[in-house]
């Protein structure tokens, strides 16, 4: 079954603009998810002062921020988890332009980097499998933004695409905080 996602990426675009919010919403996607794979506790809420942080100049969000973006969180964290692989990056959809689908990955990149790096500042703590992937993803971030509208091109974004949403549940198979599965009751006779 696949998960339907609680909020799109045209929304979130549209959303933090109405915030005066100049950050892409793939790369604010991309910095929570870089953050939850690189270990980030699940049951935490700091991650609102982190993100007012980076990507509101250190002020305070508002409360309509603080509902989205913990909306946002918990979209990524349930999708992350699921045995059914059912994550997905926040990009635009497949009718938008391919200059726009290429920004977005370049930033959704970006800020996976960015909130993998800040819990993960050690490289040697992690498998050399990850450590291809943080650098596979820095070349994606600097990817050519003259990009060709053909069949050729969008094959290979479908193929970045599709390589950085496994190496992402990949980093968080290894060093995210998996939550530990339900306990079975057990009934007393």
């Amino acid at each position: 079954m696949t998960q339907t996602k609680l909020i799109t990426f045209t929304q979130l675009q549209a959303f933090l603009g109405g915030e005066n919010i100049q950050s892409h919403a793939s790369e604010i996607h991309g910095f929570l998810t870089g953050m939850v794979a690189a270990g980030y506790s699940l049951d935490k809420t700091d991650y609102l002062k982190i993100l007012a942080d980076f990507f509101n100049n250190g002020e305070t969000l508002s409360k309509a921020m603080h509902r989205q973006m913990k909306v946002l969180f918990a979209d990524i964290v349930h999708s992350i988890v699921d045995d059914n692989y059912s994550f997905q990056l926040l990009v635009p959809d497949d009718d938008d332009s391919i200059f726009e689908r290429g920004q977005a990955i370049s930033a959704w990149v970006q800020g996976f980097n960015l909130g993998f790096g800040l819990l993960q500042k050690q490289s040697s703590s992690y498998s050399e499998d990850v450590q291809e992937i943080i650098k596979d993803f820095a070349d994606i971030a600097n990817l050519s933004s003259e990009l060709e509208d053909d069949e050729e091109t969008e094959g290979a974004y479908f193929e970045i695409l599709e390589y950085v949403r496994i190496s992402s549940l990949l980093c968080f198979a290894e060093l995210g905080d998996n939550p530990a599965p339900a306990q079975e009751s057990k009934t007393l006779h």
